[in-house]
């Protein structure tokens, strides 16, 4: 492992190329990452970071995004069947669709989406600014796609404006029940709950807070209790362990692992370097007007 770890650093040299890694990465891909965070932070470091190659070792369609914001670079994804069921629930069409029964409705779509949907959209946003781009829209009135749960919690910040939103959800953040989070409280009283706002309404009605997975890290690692329970994939525990060793952290549902996030292994970051596997290509029709959608997001947050 360490070997492997060696060699990879000696073919990021040699190729000029930075590795971003998403909070939901293995433990040992986070390791040898440049960049570790949620899709908003490494949207940013996507689109300014200087090199030649970006190794995006996350699903598919944070390469794609990671392509459009810069289009100069190779951009190498390490397991090209790292896909995402919540994006796969929509497609453009899906999208034309919603426009025509709600004419003039801006349509803000989750990142965690394909590039043909993104090019349908008006903006793009992530967990950690989707309340604040959806509040600097005109208008009373927003489509939100694909992740329904996200978009009531970003209603409920906004009850000035009326939710049009899509029934789609994410089966791993699914998983956690209103009955995990109370069986939790009555172990663990003196435990903070954090999770993620993907996560049904109920469930965060439960939470001490919900926020992106940038969010929780920030707050578990700002906060002075000693005790948390966590409601977000697996991955965010590697760094919350290794800078909060005197804290506590477990999760609220034993199941909380997504299995496309963790396909990535080392073997595939080096297969990727060293043989240009799993070159991220998008068509420039879609490329052109998904890249404006998230150039929109990041202008206006």
């Amino acid at each position: 492992m360490i070997e492997l770890a060696q060699e990879i650093n000696r073919l990021k040299q040699e190729r000029n190329a930075v590795i971003l890694a998403h909070n939901y990465q293995l433990d040992e891909v986070q390791a040898v990452a440049d960049y570790v965070g949620d899709s908003f932070y490494l949207s940013k470091i996507a689109a300014s970071v200087a090199c030649e190659v970006i190794v995006f070792c996350g699903v598919f369609f944070m390469a794609e995004t990671a392509k459009m914001l810069s289009p100069e670079k190779t951009v190498l994804l390490p397991e090209a069947d790292a896909g995402c069921p919540l994006a796969d629930t929509i497609d453009a069409e899906a999208v034309r669709v919603l426009k025509r029964q709600h004419p003039g409705v801006p349509v803000v779509c989750y990142i965690n989406s394909s590039a043909e949907v993104k090019a349908e959209s008006d903006v793009c946003c992530t967990s950690a600014n989707a309340v604040q781009v959806a509040g600097l829209l005109p208008g009373n009135k927003v489509i939100f796609i694909p992740d329904s749960n996200l978009g009531n919690y970003v209603a409920k910040q906004l009850p000035d404006k009326e939710f049009i939103l899509w029934e789609g959800s994410c089966v791993t953040h699914a998983k956690v029940q209103v009955a995990d989070v109370l069986k939790a409280r009555e172990k663990y009283p003196a435990a903070k709950v954090l999770v993620h706002p993907e996560c049904s309404p109920e469930v965060v009605s439960l939470a001490d807070f919900a926020g992106s997975t940038s969010e929780i890290i920030r707050y578990a690692e700002e906060m002075p209790d000693r005790q948390y329970l966590i409601g977000t994939e697996a991955g965010v525990l590697c760094r919350l362990r290794a800078s909060q060793q005197h804290k506590e952290f477990l999760l609220l549902h034993a199941g909380l692992f997504c299995p496309n996030m963790k396909k990535t292994r080392l073997e595939s970051i080096h297969r990727a370097l060293l043989a240009n596997q799993c070159v991220m290509k998008l068509d420039s029709t879609v490329a052109r007007k998904a890249t404006l959608t998230l150039r929109k997001m990041l202008e206006m947050v």
